[in-house]
């Protein structure tokens, strides 16, 4: 069903407007904890990031938290052929002309923005390192406790 669900997100447009969440609330269902995840192709760490990604999907999906994907190529082939490779489990949000990087003032690839289900901002990062997985995942854990 998963599966089902980025199919769909697929094929659905980028609709250009600006809404208070840069996604619809049925992406993110009944998340406290929305981890946006600012990718691209062409971003070697974005390779490594993405299997995480889908474990925490997995492991805490449930319990209050999704992740949301946003791609910033300017081609949706690039990012399709990515997505081939580094399937994603979560829903994505395609933002070919920057409009939502900028509107977060992003500093570098992949950068997450943790957000609460209001829309306000709890936490960032920038990059991602493998080793500091386990210090990523304690920040999950400990911002869906502080939203309870």
């Amino acid at each position: 069903m998963r599966y089902l669900r980025v199919l769909v997100l697929l094929a659905i447009p980028w609709l250009a407007h600006a809404d208070p969440l840069p996604f619809s609330p049925e992406q993110v269902g009944d998340a406290k904890v929305i981890y946006v995840d600012f990718w691209a192709s062409w971003c070697v760490p974005c390779r490594r990031s993405f299997p995480w990604l889908n474990q925490m999907q997995e492991k805490y999906g449930d319990q209050g938290f999704t992740v949301i994907g946003i791609n910033v190529d300017q081609e949706r082939a690039d990012a399709e052929r990515f997505l081939a490779s580094y399937p994603a489990l979560f829903p994505l949000v395609f933002d070919p002309h920057g409009e939502l990087a900028s509107r977060y003032q992003l500093e570098g690839m992949p950068s997450a923005v943790l957000l609460a289900a209001n829309g306000s901002e709890l936490s960032r990062h920038i990059g991602f390192v493998a080793k500091h997985s386990d210090k990523y995942e304690k920040e999950i854990v400990r911002l869906m406790e502080s939203q309870q």
